[in-house]
This record gives C-alpha cells, sequence and structure tokens, in this order.
C-alpha cells in the first residue's frame, strides 16, 4: 500500500515522539531500580538500631527447667518508629531467636535463619503486596536475635502504576495533540503542492510554457523544475511533429510537380490539333501521369494512416475484438491484381484468432507490409500472409513473408524510420511503410519483428499481440499451414 505524502510525514513525526515516550519509560524504571537500591540501603541501616530497641522484659525460674529465657520489650528507636509510622500498611518487622522462633512482630513473616552475620535480602508476596525483607543476625540485650524488616513500597513493584500515571498519561495526551498540531501544520506545508496540481488541472493541453517557481519552497522546486523539462520535451516533441509535416509536404511536392509537369505536357499536345484531329497523346505520357497520381494518392494515405496512429498513441483508446483472419483475407483481395501483374505467388495462411485493437489500423498495418513486400519481391517471387494465435501463450499473431532481397540486419532498425530508404533502392516509394506499421504496432503495444526469410532469402515481419482472447483451430504455429491456407 502507497501512502499519501501528508500521512507519511505524520507517521514519520509521530515516531520519534512515539520512541521518546519509550524512552522515558525505560529510564523511569531505572530511576526505579535506583530508588530500590536505596531502600536496600535504608533497611541496612535501620536494622542495627531495630535490635538496639529489644530489650528484656522479665525472667521467670521454673523448678525443675531452670531458668527460662527472659521476656522482651521493644523501645523502638526514633529512625525505626518513623519508617514504620510513614508506611503503615506497606511495613513490617520481626524478632526471632536464634532458632528462628517468633518472639515478637507479623507471624507472616518467614523463619529464616541467616547463615551468616551478613544481612540477606529475600521477596515476600502477603495480600496482594510484595516486600522488600531484610533478615540478619545480631545481638541484643536479651541475647542472639534475628532481625527482619519488611518494606512492601519497593518501587520496582509499583512502577507500572507509577509509569501509567506519571509518563504514559502525559505522553498519550501530548501525542493526540502533538498528532493535531502536526496534522494542520503538515496541511499547511503541503498546500504549495495543492495549488500547483490545480495549477497544472487548470492548463490547456497547449500550453506548454514553463511553471513559475516564485514561491514554491525549495523542496519543490526540483518537481517544478522537471515539469517544466518535461515541458520542454514534450514541447520538442511537437515541434518535431510540425517539422514532420514540412518534410511530408516537400515529399508530396516533388510527385505532385510531376504530376502537373505531365498535365501541362498532355495538354499542350492536345492543343496542337491539325485539320481538326487531335494529335496522338504519347502512352508513356500518360503511364507517367498514371503512376505519378497513384504515388501521391499512397502517400497522402500512409500520411493519413500515420496521423491517425500517432494520434492513437498519444490518446488512449478503447480498443475492439478484431478477427484477423477476416482482416486478412479483406487486405489481401486488394493487392491480388497488383500480385498477378507480377506473376508474384501471393498466398494467405489464416487461422482463425482475435485480438484486441483497432480494425481500420490493424488493416492499414497490412496494407502497408503487403504493399512493400510485392513492390520488393521481383518478378515471379512469393508473398505469404499469414496470423494464427500462439498454442502455448494464446497470443494471437499475423505476418507477412516474401523472397526478396530482404533487409540486412544493420538496418532493422533504420527502415523503421520514417522517409528512410535503403541506399541503392531501385524501386519507387516513400520511406514510410514500415514507419506506418511499427506505429500502428507501438498503439497496439507491441513492436514489429524483423528477421530473415524462409530459407534465409526475403523478409519476414511479424507482429505478436500480447493478451489476446482467442478462437483458433488448427496448431497455430508459423510454420505450419493452416487449415485456411491458400496460395494464388
Amino acid at each position: 500500500m502507497i501512502w499519501g505524502l501528508q500521512r507519511r510525514l505524520l507517521v514519520m513525526l509521530l515516531l520519534p515522539l512515539s520512541l521518546v515516550g519509550l524512552v522515558s519509560v525505560y529510564f523511569h524504571y531505572q530511576n526505579a531500580g535506583t530508588a530500590a537500591l536505596q531502600q536496600d540501603k535504608q533497611l541496612q541501616q535501620l536494622v542495627p538500631l531495630l535490635a538496639d530497641s529489644v530489650v528484656v522484659a522479665q525472667a521467670r525460674s521454673g523448678a525443675t527447667s531452670g531458668v527460662e529465657p527472659p521476656g522482651i520489650a521493644l523501645l523502638l528507636a526514633p529512625p525505626v518508629e518513623e519508617f514504620l509510622k510513614a508506611r503503615q500498611g506497606y511495613a513490617a518487622y520481626g524478632i526471632f531467636d536464634e532458632h528462628g522462633r517468633l518472639l515478637s512482630g507479623q507471624d507472616w513473616l518467614p523463619d529464616v535463619v541467616p547463615a551468616t552475620g551478613d544481612a540477606e535480602f529475600l521477596s515476600v508476596v502477603e495480600d496482594g503486596t510484595t516486600y522488600r525483607v531484610i533478615a540478619q543476625r545480631s545481638r541484643s540485650a536479651a541475647g542472639p536475635i534475628i532481625v527482619m524488616l519488611a518494606d512492601g513500597s519497593d518501587a520496582r513493584q509499583r512502577w507500572l502504576a507509577t509509569v501509567a500515571e506519571r509518563v504514559l498519561l502525559p505522553n498519550l495526551v501530548l501525542m493526540i495533540v502533538g498528532g493535531l498540531a502536526m496534522t494542520w501544520a503538515v496541511s499547511r506545508a503541503l498546500r504549495p503542492l495543492t495549488q500547483l496540481r490545480r495549477a497544472v488541472e487548470r492548463r490547456s493541453p497547449r500550453d506548454l510554457s514553463p511553471i513559475r517557481v516564485d514561491g514554491v519552497p525549495d523542496e519543490v522546486q526540483p518537481l517544478v523544475e522537471s515539469l517544466n523539462r518535461l515541458f520542454a520535451m514534450v514541447n520538442a516533441q511537437s515541434e518535431g511533429q510540425r517539422r514532420f509535416i514540412a518534410d511530408a509536404a516537400h515529399q508530396l511536392r516533388t510527385p505532385l510537380a510531376a504530376l502537373q509537369a505531365q498535365v501541362e505536357a498532355w495538354a499542350q499536345s492536345a492543343r496542337r490539333l491539325a485539320d481538326d484531329e487531335p494529335v496522338p497523346i504519347k502512352v508513356e505520357q500518360v503511364r507517367r501521369l498514371r503512376d505519378a497520381s497513384r504515388r501521391t494518392s499512397q502517400l497522402a494515405s500512409q500520411l493519413l494512416a500515420l496521423s491517425r496512429a500517432d494520434a492513437i498513441n498519444t490518446h488512449s483508446q478503447p480498443m475492439d475484438m478484431v478477427d484477423l483472419k477476416d482482416v486478412c483475407e479483406n487486405v489481401l483481395s486488394m493487392f491480388l491484381d497488383t500480385a498477378s501483374a507480377k506473376q508474384i505467388d501471393l498466398g494467405l495462411e489464416a487461422s482463425a484468432v482475435q485480438v484486441p485493437g483497432h480494425t481500420w489500423l490493424l488493416r492499414e498495418l497490412l496494407i502497408n507490409l503487403l504493399d512493400n513486400a510485392i513492390k520488393y519481391t521481383p518478378r515471379d517471387g512469393r508473398v505469404t500472409l499469414r496470423c494464427g494465435a500462439g498454442e502455448l501463450t494464446g497470443s494471437g499473431w499475423v505476418e507477412v513473408e516474401d523472397d526478396g532481397p530482404g533487409i540486412p540486419r544493420s538496418e532493422h532498425a533504420r527502415v523503421i524510420e520514417r522517409f528512410y530508404r535503403l541506399p541503392g533502392s531501385t524501386t519507387e516509394g516513400n520511406g514510410l511503410g514500415l514507419a506506418i506499421a511499427s506505429e500502428i504496432a507501438r498503439a497496439h503495444h507491441t513492436q514489429l519483428d524483423l528477421g530473415q526469410g524462409s530459407n534465409g532469402r526475403g523478409l519476414r515481419v511479424r507482429v505478436v499481440f500480447p493478451l489476446t482472447s482467442h478462437l483458433f483451430s488448427g496448431d497455430g504455429g508459423p510454420d505450419s499451414p493452416s487449415p485456411d491456407a491458400t496460395h494464388l
């Protein structure tokens, strides 16, 4: 999923704020650990004072058992008494004899007997409260005793509630307020982009003037400069189109001038009358007039087809399902007379296949490919038009193959350029046939595939149409004749 720029900025701004909150929680826990260490030190300082608070209360004697241990009483030292009052409900003490029997204090304290004279720490849970307990052997006025002091206000046990109250809640409020403030600030900061979008939307398709960079933020200026470069390239392309029209006009001028010269010669011959009988018109002049007229008509048709192909490339238009076999049959019938005049074997090998496209453009593509093939194929040659569907890929294809002179591989990229003709070519032409076919193929999201014909002779031009929905019979392979194969 691709997020909008505003959402990205908000996330990138809120993430550091959340990170600060987590760091704050971490340091608060560290502070809680430090406070716990201070608590342990305080308990260590109070234990000797609690042991000094033990005094002898009485002594009892027995007849047979001797003298029993004297009773004890507590005269709490002020620091110990202050500690117990400050933590009322969360503090406890215990006085045990050296064997671990309770002499005074809370009975829930553990009967732990320290092995040495050093203080020992342990944790005890009582009524849901975790107590930090210190136990240490001491000497008192009543003899050896074990003193315990418990503190249930351990900062490490209560840190979660403290964090929720002092860290999480303030940070949550800060994030909400900060999020609202940043949303407003980001929206204001992105206003130049919104204005730029509206300015581009309001532009006429023919308005290719540069966008003004006055008042545009520094971060947006590279985008505006890129748009201006794009407008400049589009303008240059439009200029190229205008130059193409000028070149086309120049190309049209030559056959039109020849046509005019032939017509003038014909008119002058026709005016030479002798005894009311016209002078016979030379057959060669009529033939030249016919050839010039045909060439002019063909050039005009090619220019119109090229213009339409350019329009399709520029403005995407919806495609229909085109029956390639039907188009091939219709186009083939247009060249029967031309092929017969040169005694060329013109054949059709077609399988039923449908491809998405523009019928009139695909028809123009085949017209140009067949015209080129027949024009450059020598007398008694062979030209074959094929169409079918790929057996594995399901893609439709069409190709024209001849056994003429072919095109060198080094010239394959040049022959699809407009008005380009092979060096040394003697056949009349305008250099637009393959260029028009290439533009039409590009309009159908494919391209011309130029290769050698059968047995390494001639030229084979193939166009494969992607993503086709097809209905075909036979194997559809390019090298095997289809059931509907015809040669004339």
